[in-house]
């Protein structure tokens, strides 16, 4: 089989296209035949050698996926050969998803069903685990709410919007560019507002009268001016961020404001149960419909490693097999 590995961290350049032998799944264990990959950018962090986690070398990266169920090995049930699925995560620390096969637990494994791409398959994992593990897990958002997703236009943010709407939340996003606040505006925001707008958040505040939770893409650029949008008893989740930030405590006092970190590695096993019982709802009835913003062959991943980290991102990148 064709897949990427990384025999040393370091830049794009490390990420090498080779032939390797086809895996086979041992007992308890399941083979995946993948066609697309999702790109995320903490797989450029990892490649790099910045991330906390690092993986042995070499490696193939990726943890998202889709494709067909390959092969099964002993004891596993639940799932039929041939049958359409995604995947988060493989059961091998050294083999990710940047290839054309992939071997999993059945825990990572999930049905993708017919009017779902592979390429929008390989969307759904990290991206909408996250979306969902931030508005429901952490912030307990619930219908009434106003949600801001800064950052509205990427992987993450679009789940957010759509996972949102569905459950009855008021919506507003940001994105920095016109396609991208189309694309906002189509998957349900009510508002969206240009972040590279001076005064923009001001214009927020008055469009909404405040905001409940804040889903922050960007923790080391808005932090403490979030804190100012927010209404009593407010939220903001940190989902992403690439520096350290200075900001002024007094800002949480009055509101009696949350700042919540979180990360999709820390969810519980029953926390990812849950998160992708409901993923499996929302594909189910259409309600999810995971956004492809690029599409590049397996042979360019270098390619979709800078495209993941440029800004005015739009949906998620993926990689086709």
């Amino acid at each position: 089989m064709k897949a990427v590995r990384v025999r040393q961290f370091g830049g794009p350049e490390v990420l090498v296209l080779e032939d390797l032998p086809d895996p086979k799944p041992g007992p308890g264990e399941v083979l995946v035949r993948l066609h697309a990959a999702g790109v995320n950018p903490v797989d450029t962090y990892i490649r790099a050698g910045t991330y906390a986690r690092k993986p042995p070398l070499p490696y193939t990266p990726g943890e998202d996926g889709a494709g067909t169920v390959e092969a099964l090995g002993a004891g596993v049930t639940g799932l039929d050969l041939h049958q359409q699925v995604y995947v988060i995560g493989t059961a091998q620390e050294s083999g990710g998803t940047y290839a054309e096969m992939a071997i999993c637990r059945p825990d990572q494994v999930y049905p993708l069903p017919a009017r779902v791409n592979f390429a929008q398959g390989a969307a759904l994992g990290v991206p909408h685990a996250t979306a969902y593990r931030a508005l429901f897990q952490r912030a307990q958002a619930k219908a009434g709410d106003t949600v801001l997703v800064h950052g509205a236009s990427g992987a993450v943010g679009t789940a957010a919007v759509q996972l949102a709407v569905a459950r009855g939340i008021t919506v507003v996003g940001t994105a920095g560019t016109d396609a991208g606040l189309a694309l906002v505006r189509a998957q349900g925001a009510t508002r969206a507002f240009n972040h590279r707008a001076s005064g923009y958040l001001d214009d927020i505040k008055s469009a909404t009268g405040g905001i409940d939770i804040i889903i922050e893409m960007a923790a080391h650029l808005n932090l403490d001016q979030d804190l100012l949008l927010l209404k009593p008893f407010g939220r903001v989740v940190i989902v992403g961020n690439r520096g350290r930030i200075e900001i002024d405590p007094r800002r949480t006092m009055v509101p009696n404001a949350a700042i919540l970190g979180m990360s999709l590695f820390s969810a519980t096993p029953d926390d990812l149960r849950r998160i992708h019982a409901a993923l499996g709802a929302g594909l189910a009835d259409g309600t999810l419909r995971p956004v492809v913003g690029r599409e590049f062959p397996l042979a360019q991943t270098r390619d979709a490693h800078v495209a993941v980290m440029e800004s005015g991102a739009a949906g998620k990148i993926v990689v086709t097999m």
